[in-house]
């Protein structure tokens, strides 16, 4: 127990993320005045406890272990997928479900479905996450060989 509560960078993210769900509640209730005790415990909304958690990972990690340590690369990349997940992928996928609860509340309606149109292109095709890992590959091997 000793060992994992010294882990800095551990309580960092937990802390975090616990902070940005805990306000989530508050933040709901004054724009739409009526608690939610689900934001708790529920993905999306503001803040985004996943940013919280992953800059926290990585800013503690820096702190700790170096701002030009392999670790802190390491976070920091995963950091900008999640941030980039986080602001591209899963807020299109919302956007899909908020279009399509509305053509199902249209259809129950009978009302016309509107024509609005989707991002249909939100992953990659094995091809093109190849060709992605291979360039990753040969980039870091030449990165490695030439500042080592």
């Amino acid at each position: 127990m000793q060992a994992f509560l010294s882990n800095t960078v551990l309580l960092a993210a937990l802390i975090a993320w616990s902070i940005a769900q805990v306000v989530k509640v508050p933040l709901y209730y004054m724009l739409k005045h009526e608690w939610d005790w689900s934001l708790l415990m529920s993905a999306g909304g503001m803040p985004s406890s996943h940013s919280a958690l992953v800059v926290a990972v990585t800013h503690a990690i820096g702190m700790t272990q170096g701002f030009g340590s392999p670790l802190f690369g390491l976070a920091l990349v995963l950091a900008m997928i999640v941030l980039y997940d986080a602001t591209g992928v899963r807020r299109q996928a919302g956007e899909h479900a908020r279009v399509i609860n509305a053509i199902v509340s249209d259809l129950v309606a009978g009302h016309p479905l509107k024509e609005e149109q989707l991002k249909e292109l939100l992953g990659h095709t094995p091809g093109e996450v190849i060709a992605g890992a291979t360039l990753g590959l040969v980039v870091a091997q030449i990165t490695t060989m030439v500042w080592r």
